[in-house]
């Protein structure tokens, strides 16, 4: 691929990402506004809405360096101040952990969580097109299949085009939990974050491994693992006990 056809797919990704967080932004505030919770800049929401970004940042470029510890290392080597790549579960881990903290030092205790699958779902989606856009240049793409599917990104080798399989998982996922009504608040986030978790640990066997990690799994799927091995309690304990939780 020639550097401008590589550019033009750089951009291409970028937009459709940025596409997906301004329309999932805005979804969320108008489910805000329908609940009648105020605006994202309200006092509790604007908390929310910091913690939330500066936890998807940090977490989406942590789990990355975790999913590629050789371009890690190659940047430590080089002294080059770079934060190239992102990682999506990174990003609502990390969006998560930093939602928690904001609403512990505002002392919230208002579920947040449900109003955002929607939105998350529906950013995801828009992203992944980009993704799928980008071919080669993203690392998203699946490995070469003989099904007849099979995408061909510019390397004359059909493959599993992952991207396109992930929107459909998400979407079907966002718009069930959308309308299922919980006795526990917050319960339609932790079945969504748990069923993407556990979602991208298996669809993760039809990408290639950039660098393995112990049993030949990559970074991505035991950052899933572990962070399921976390949640899953929590979820289960909300299902059990519904009327003693409203936390996301």
């Amino acid at each position: 691929m020639s550097d401008s056809a590589w550019s033009t797919a750089a951009w291409t990704h970028s937009a459709f990402a940025w596409a997906g967080m301004a329309l999932g932004a805005a979804m969320w505030r108008r489910t805000l506004k329908h609940q009648q919770r105020g605006g994202a800049l309200a006092p509790g929401n604007f908390g929310v809405l910091v913690g939330l970004l500066i936890g998807a940042a940090l977490g989406n470029k942590l789990v990355f360096f975790i999913e590629r510890p050789d371009i890690a290392l190659s940047l430590w080597q080089t002294r080059t101040l770079a934060w190239p790549g992102q990682s999506v579960v990174g990003g609502l881990l990390g969006g998560l952990i930093g939602v928690e903290i904001a609403k512990t030092l505002t002392g919230q205790t208002r579920s947040t969580g449900d109003a955002m699958v929607l939105p998350i779902a529906t950013g995801l989606c828009i992203g992944r097109i980009g993704c799928f856009l980008a071919g080669l240049h993203d690392d998203t793409y699946g490995v070469p299949t003989t099904a007849p599917w099979g995408v061909d990104f510019g390397d004359g080798t059909p493959r599993h085009p992952t991207q396109l399989y992930e929107i459909a998982v998400v979407l079907t996922l966002g718009l069930a939990l959308h309308r299922t009504r919980f006795a526990t608040p917050g319960q339609a986030f932790k079945l969504f974050l748990s069923a993407y978790l556990l979602w991208r640990f298996g669809v993760e066997f039809l990408k290639p491994v950039p660098v393995a990690y112990p049993l030949g799994l990559s970074g991505i799927q035991w950052t899933c693992l572990i962070a399921l091995a976390v949640y899953t309690p929590l979820v289960l304990r909300a299902w059990r006990r519904p009327s003693r939780l409203a936390t996301p």
